[in-house]
């Protein structure tokens, strides 16, 4: 029976990592149909090299940082238990790419590529890996100062601000490094880049928003552990981000297909303790807060953050840390266990983290090597100036 139960929760844990690699696409067609045509080749292949960059970082750095274990050792003893760690490892990695892959969608379209992986590397060797483990292994004395001050430690279950915020908040640190776009502003006001294609986007929404079950439910990471209560508040959650963006965005397509990741990122870390009524609540401030912070961000404030990845995932995800211990209050139908402060503290600790690691990163190679296009470079665009082709042949030539 115990190798029954090794092998089920190795199987479990296997489809949730497929499930959430398979988001990548996700970020990558989402992507694809938000910049102009002549940089999707490049949104295609960022994506798929960050994540080949991230899991040697990861292999070699980032999972010792956060967890302690390396992987030096016989291949027989590393399949001990039908090899759960190894799976558990493909797991943690597909989040931990979902960093350089949120900072992706901020930066598209006047970026390097090769500076752009070396970030990637240094983020998830570096600087993730230090907030994960505090926050999931309990590592560097977070978790017990928190419990010892406030009665409970930081509860982010699927990781609104442990993966979703520390993307977030680190592109925005890129975002600003790097200045907006040519011609994006001037002194007219801002000019329009429309997305070039709305059936990508919604794609790459429609992607991301099924694996997101696989994000969520399978971060119970064994099948004795696993709760039909973080599905159905997932659910919830997307629905009311949907239906707020439906209303906030004033049925805009780019809202609405945005607004279930802000819902489902929102709800991640409290996804396993609210009450679902909470989950949709919680989803639908989220829904709402992405329309109007991306809208300031982009008209007001002037950020040219090109997939609107800060408010997605770094606002959106620190709501959804400190909602956690706002509906997972007993009073308000949720689990308990959880305190309002440690959650408030927990969130400014992983922001906090992000805006100093990721300025040291991109500060660094801005520096260096750079991390911009150049003028012309950027007008002829990253397909044909990075990758030498592009998305679609010439009408001539179809």
């Amino acid at each position: 029976m115990d190798t029954f139960q090794d092998g089920a929760n190795t199987f479990f844990l296997l489809i949730g990592a497929a499930m959430v690699l398979a988001m990548h696409a996700g970020f990558a067609f989402l992507e694809v149909g938000t910049v102009r045509e002549k940089n999707q080749v490049n949104a295609l292949v960022k994506i798929i090299g960050d994540f080949a960059v991230a899991t040697i970082a990861y292999f070699f750095i980032g999972y010792w940082i956060a967890y302690g274990m390396d992987f030096y050792a016989t291949a027989a003893d590393l399949s001990v238990g039908n090899g759960y760690e190894l799976v558990k490892f493909f797991f943690l990695l597909t989040f931990a790419a979902a960093i350089p892959a949120i900072v992706s969608g901020g930066i598209a379209e006047r970026a390097k590529f090769y500076p752009v992986l070396a970030a990637t590397f240094l983020l998830v060797a570096f600087v993730y890996p230090v907030y994960e483990g505090m926050v999931w292994n309990g590592r560097f004395g977070l978790q017990g100062w928190l419990e010892s001050t406030f009665g409970a430690g930081f509860h982010d279950f699927a990781g609104s601000m442990v993966v979703h915020g520390m993307g977030g908040w680190i592109a925005l640190v890129a975002v600003v490094l790097l200045g907006a776009r040519r011609g994006r502003y001037n002194k007219n006001g801002m000019a329009a880049h429309p997305p070039s294609s709305i059936p990508f986007l919604a794609l790459g929404a429609w992607i991301l928003t099924v694996g997101w079950f696989g994000f969520n439910v399978m971060s119970a990471q064994s099948v004795e552990a696993v709760s039909g209560l973080v599905a159905l508040n997932s659910l919830m959650a997307m629905v009311g981000g949907v239906l707020a963006a439906l209303i906030v965005g004033r049925n805009d397509p780019g809202f609405v297909h945005n607004g279930p990741l802000a819902g489902l990122v929102a709800i991640c870390a409290g996804s396993d303790i609210v009450h679902p009524l909470g989950a949709l609540a919680i989803g639908a401030v989220g829904g709402a807060l992405f329309v109007v912070t991306f809208i300031l961000t982009q008209n007001r404030w002037k950020i040219d953050d090109v997939l609107g990845v800060w408010p997605l995932h770094g606002l959106c995800g620190a709501w959804g840390a400190i909602a956690a211990g706002i509906f997972g209050l007993q009073a308000l139908g949720g689990m308990g266990g959880v305190s309002l402060l440690s959650q408030v503290v927990g969130t400014a600790v992983g922001i906090a983290i992000a805006l100093v690691g990721g300025f040291l990163v991109y500060w660094l190679l801005k520096r260096t090597v750079g991390i911009r296009l150049t003028q012309e470079e950027e007008f002829q665009g990253a397909d044909l100036t990075i990758h030498r082709i592009t998305a679609t042949p010439e009408a001539g030539e179809r």
